[in-house]
């Protein structure tokens, strides 16, 4: 085996650990509960922006694994295949628009604060889509503003936090 491969393998094994901690991160979050009228708000979404920063693209499995996990240890079956999809896709979604920094080393403000809102309405839409499916629209609408306060809680989180887990890695 070459030394490149060996390499390739070592950073191959690196995301994927990475991918189980960042699983185990999300479901913690997606645990740290704030009931509502209609089910609950949670911290997972700013794990899985940070996720997405930190790993790429792969955070789609962190993002979409913990959370699913979280509708499942929550009681809430019918939510877990929406879940998998909506949360994964957030995932996916931010890192791509965070891998868009052109090479540089730091991600812009700006950059994370577009990554976010666009992943969080992934998420907005992604439940409210489903959400009339099975209930009905204006049930639906009953679910739109905590989605949105559980975004917006998510950005405020993950934005500090990438900037204080970079800081902390480079001392």
């Amino acid at each position: 085996m070459s030394e490149n491969e060996k390499k390739n393998n070592r950073s191959s094994l690196k995301v994927i650990a990475l991918c189980g901690i960042f699983a185990a991160l999300v479901f913690i979050g997606t645990e740290l509960k704030i009931p509502t009228a209609i089910g609950y708000m949670n911290l997972g979404d700013g794990v899985i922006l940070i996720a997405s920063y930190f790993i790429g693209p792969a955070a789609f499995f962190p993002a979409a694994i913990g959370s699913a996990l979280g509708d499942l240890i929550a009681g809430y079956p019918v939510y877990i295949a929406p879940t998998f999809v909506i949360k994964g896709l957030m995932g996916l979604t931010a890192a791509i628009i965070m891998a868009k920094s052109n090479g540089k080393k730091a991600i812009g403000f700006l950059l994370r604060l577009l990554a976010g809102v666009l992943a969080e309405l992934i998420m907005v839409g992604g439940y409210f889509a489903f959400e009339v499916f099975m209930y009905g629209k204006e049930a639906a609408l009953g679910s739109v503003a905590f989605n949105f306060i559980q975004a917006g809680a998510a950005i405020v989180i993950a934005i500090p936090l990438t900037y204080a887990i970079r800081i902390k890695k480079q001392k």
